[in-house]
């Protein structure tokens, strides 16, 4: 992309229940997460709120010029919970539009199961995985990697024509904000993952890009700002 908005800055949604739950279970070789809702519902944990409110302050903070003028959040309640007390805490009135692109990877019959679940209810399906590597393996109902830079190269070619020369916040996935590399960098598969697989990327971490002649300068990638820890 040589052309579109000056800024792009995506920011992680603060930490989820499900992140906790998540957690949970593998430390105890569960099978299952045990998600209360479906995942697109699963809203943040008590110290995801403060990570967004933190991240809204330190937003605030920043020079007018570098502010975002607009908000593109994915549907799912953890990113939305984390675009509005971010807003609210930063006294940050911006217009704020929902895009279902931006939404999670779909995990299909894998959704809500740890590794160990996986290995125990689908061995051939962790074979696949283990053959094809994340980047192209695609569970039954659900999607690859390649699969979401589809959605997202159209979310940025829409963005390029409507959102020319403004300063966009993104407020999504972990999988979305690695794949925006993918497609802005033009990074490939082996690079892709080494990057993903070096350290999980942070609740509330922001990666940020600039505008330049030659197309977007990655100027931060998985910082944690506002708070000493994330």
């Amino acid at each position: 992309m040589r052309r579109g908005p000056q800024a792009l800055w995506l920011v992680r949604h603060g930490e989820s229940q499900g992140n906790l739950l998540r957690e949970a279970a593998e430390r105890e070789s569960r099978h299952e997460i045990g998600l209360p809702t479906r995942d697109a519902d699963v809203p943040l944990s008590d110290r995801g709120e403060e990570q967004a409110r933190a991240f809204g302050r330190w937003l605030a903070a920043q020079p007018a010029h570098l502010l975002p003028t607009t908000v593109l959040v994915s549907p799912f309640l953890r990113a939305r919970e984390t675009a509005r007390l971010a807003l609210a805490a930063g006294d940050l009135r911006l217009p704020t539009d929902v895009d279902e692109r931006l939404r999670d990877r779909e995990m299909g019959i894998l959704e809500g199961l740890t590794w160990a679940g996986i290995l125990a209810e689908h061995p051939a399906e962790a074979e696949r995985k283990r053959r094809l590597g994340k980047f192209y393996h695609r569970p039954p109902g659900g999607e690859s990697w390649a699969d979401i830079c589809l959605r997202l190269r159209a979310l940025y070619a829409d963005a390029a024509r409507d959102l020319a020369g403004e300063r966009v916040l993104v407020v999504a996935h972990d999988a979305v904000i690695m794949l925006t590399r993918v497609i802005l960098e033009g990074l490939d598969e082996e690079t892709a993952i080494g990057i993903s697989d070096a350290a999980p990327y942070g609740n509330a971490a922001l990666t940020a890009y600039e505008l330049a002649a030659d197309g977007y300068r990655l100027t931060t990638f998985n910082e944690v700002v506002g708070r000493r820890s994330a």
